[in-house]
C-alpha cells in the first residue's frame, strides 16, 4: 500500500497560497525597481537641465527661454518627488507582503515537514513488515532437523 498523507489537499492549498504570495512579492519588487529606475532617469534629466541652463546663461538669453528651462526643471523635480513618495509606499507594501509571504511559507513548510516525518515513519514500518515477511519465508524454508 503506497504512502498517503491525509492532509495532502491542505498541503496543496498551502503551496498554492505560498506561490501566490511569492508572486505578489515579486510584483511589488518589480514595481520598486521600475520606480527606482525612473527616479534615476529623472536625476539624469534634472542634471542635464541644470547643465543646459548654465550653458544658456553664459550667453544672452530671453526671459521666456529662461522661464521655459525653469518650468521644465520644476516639472521634473515634482515628478521626482512624486516617484520618491511612491517608492516609499511600495517599500512599505513590500515589507507587509514579505511578512505575509513568510507566514505562508512557514505554514506550508510545517505541513511539508509533517508529511516527510509521517512518510519516514511509514517507510520504517514498511521495512519492518518486509523484514518480517523475509524472516518468515527464511524460517519456513530452513530445514528442520
Amino acid at each position: 500500500m503506497p504512502f498517503r498523507f491525509s492532509l495532502a489537499a491542505v498541503l496543496r492549498v498551502r503551496e498554492s497560497i505560498e506561490e501566490r504570495e511569492e508572486r505578489a512579492l515579486r510584483k511589488i519588487q518589480l514595481k520598486i525597481s521600475r520606480t527606482a529606475r525612473q527616479i534615476e532617469e529623472l536625476d539624469v534629466e534634472i542634471s542635464g537641465l541644470h547643465s543646459e541652463r548654465e550653458q544658456e546663461m553664459k550667453l544672452p538669453i530671453q526671459a521666456a527661454r529662461l522661464r521655459l528651462f525653469l518650468g521644465r526643471l520644476e516639472v521634473s523635480i515634482e515628478k521626482r518627488k512624486a516617484l520618491c513618495t511612491q517608492l516609499e509606499t511600495l517599500k512599505q507594501d513590500r515589507d507587509q507582503q514579505m511578512a505575509v509571504y513568510r507566514s505562508a511559507h512557514r505554514n506550508r513548510e510545517t505541513l511539508t515537514e509533517m508529511s516527510s516525518k509521517l512518510k519516514d515513519v511509514y517507510e520504517l514500518e514498511q521495512d519492518r513488515v518486509d523484514q518480517n515477511t523475509v524472516d518468515e519465508i527464511f524460517i519456513m524454508r530452513r530445514p528442520r532437523g
